[in-house]
Order: C-alpha cells, then sequence, then structure tokens
C-alpha cells in the first residue's frame, strides 16, 4: 500500500514539474512577442546586383568580457573583428552589402548572432574564429557547416531547442558547399596546413536559416601559426580568401538553377 501512495506521490510531483516548465515556457515566449525588436536590425538596404543574394553578415566571434583563446597577449576577439573588418573591404568592393553583428569589441550573445541572421530575407552567414588546442603542435585551417540547420528560428526557439523545427534535408548542400569553396581559399592564400571541412552543430551556425559556416583562421596554440596571425599581411590574406570563397559560391549559384546542385570543389 505505501510503495503505492509513494508511486502516486512521485507521478504527481513529476506531473507538477512538467506544468511549471511548460507555464515558464509559456511565459518566456509571451514576454518575447510583447517585447520591443529595437536592437536586431531588420533590413538593411541592398545594392542593384543580380545574383542569389547581396548581402553578407560577418559575424566576429566573441567580443567584450568574452575575449576567446588568448595567448601571448594576442586575443581571438580582437583578430576576429580585424578579419572581418579586412573581409567587409574586400566584399564591398565586389558589389556585396554587409552587416556585422559586431563592428566593436562588444559582446553579442549567440541567440542575438542567429537572430541577426534569421532577420534578412536572403543571405549568407561567416562566422570567423580561431582555434586553440592542448597539443601546442595542433595546426591549420578548418571550415565548419552545420549539419543540419533549423528551418523557421524564432527567439523563443533559439533558447529552447525542443521548439525549433530542423531541416529534413540529409545534408546541408548550401552550407557545405559555401564552407568547401571557403576552405580551398583559405588553403591556397595561407598555404596553412588543410584541416577540411567538417559538420558541427555549433550554435551559431545551427541556428541560421541561412547558408552559414564557422571559420577557424589558424591555432594561438601554435607558436608559428601565432606568429602569423600576429601579421596584418597574414590576417589579409585570410580575409582576402573568405571574400574568395564566398563570391566563388555566388558565382556557381547563378550558373545553377537551384542552390541544391551546386558541384563541391574538386576533392572535397
Amino acid at each position: 500500500m505505501f510503495g503505492r501512495v509513494d508511486r502516486e506521490g512521485g507521478s504527481a510531483r513529476s506531473l507538477l514539474a512538467w506544468i511549471g516548465l511548460l507555464l515558464m515556457a509559456v511565459s518566456f515566449i509571451w514576454l518575447q512577442l510583447l517585447s520591443p525588436k529595437s536592437t536586431l536590425p531588420v533590413d538593411i538596404p541592398l545594392p542593384a546586383t543580380e545574383g542569389p543574394f547581396a548581402l553578407v553578415i560577418l559575424d566576429p566571434g566573441h567580443g567584450g568580457q568574452d575575449s576567446g583563446t588568448k595567448k601571448a597577449g594576442i586575443l581571438e576577439k580582437e583578430l576576429a573583428l580585424d578579419v572581418a573588418h579586412r573581409t567587409e573591404r574586400f566584399l564591398q568592393l565586389q558589389g556585396m552589402a554587409i552587416l556585422l553583428t559586431r563592428a566593436d569589441d562588444t559582446y553579442v550573445s549567440l541567440a542575438d548572432r542567429a537572430a541577426i541572421a534569421n532577420a534578412q530575407r536572403n543571405c549568407v552567414f561567416i562566422s570567423i574564429h580561431f582555434d586553440d588546442a592542448a597539443r601546442q603542435a595542433a595546426t591549420g585551417v578548418e571550415t565548419y557547416y552545420a549539419g543540419h540547420q533549423v528551418s523557421n528560428s524564432t527567439p523563443a526557439a533559439s533558447w529552447f531547442p525542443f521548439l525549433q523545427q530542423p531541416s529534413l534535408e540529409s545534408a546541408n548542400v548550401e552550407s557545405q558547399s559555401l564552407a568547401a569553396f571557403i576552405q580551398e581559399a583559405l588553403v591556397a592564400r595561407t598555404q596553412a596546413v588543410n584541416r577540411g571541412t567538417s559538420p558541427q552543430q555549433f550554435f551559431v551556425i545551427a541556428n541560421v536559416r541561412h547558408p552559414a559556416v564557422l571559420v577557424e583562421g589558424g591555432f594561438l596554440t601554435n607558436l608559428e601559426e601565432k606568429n602569423k596571425l600576429a601579421s596584418g599581411d597574414y590576417r589579409e590574406q585570410i580575409a582576402a580568401a573568405i571574400s574568395e570563397g564566398v563570391m566563388h559560391y555566388r558565382q556557381v549559384l547563378q550558373q545553377q538553377k537551384t542552390p541544391l546542385t551546386v558541384n563541391l570543389p574538386d576533392g572535397k
């Protein structure tokens, strides 16, 4: 008898816990719907260019109190912002419009970075980072894409994963293709070790509904690579490579009837 009472009491407590969680989720969604949308850009003027997209969102990793990797006075957040501004200049020369998730040393949450991209109608998203590793010998450049991205992201979905709607495609071909073109240009420009492209469900790219990649431009924990990254000329090559990869991807899309038929570079 007592066992039955305990089980019934446990079931009641479990039900109350689920009801409490549901009320919290509903309250959060309600607050999101009522809150003003003043801080996130909804739209920006685009140049009159023909093609599949005219806007590139550059996302310099970290910022503000979040310095990212820090080695011998070199901060990942500063490198990322510097490369983003250099990439911005290259892409603007190609007639592209640019939106930065942060333009200075401020902190922007991962959810806000994704929301900035999702507020736009048609764009690509490039998140810029620099790596670290336990092994000092680790070296090279790598570009990530999400194997599956949300198809309908909302502010509430950014915080409650069970509200997200993952893509039903077996592979994220658009982002995979963009990653391959950028990686190819990075290796050609920097002559760094080619660590290839790979799928990773990083929040900042998995929660963007446009083609999105995350670039790791080198290891700050590798002395030789850190010294290269301290050079403005080397960072200029990284920025030029990102720009070339984006424009190559755009050119291929212009030649195809649908982004789903993009061919990857040879050997990728």
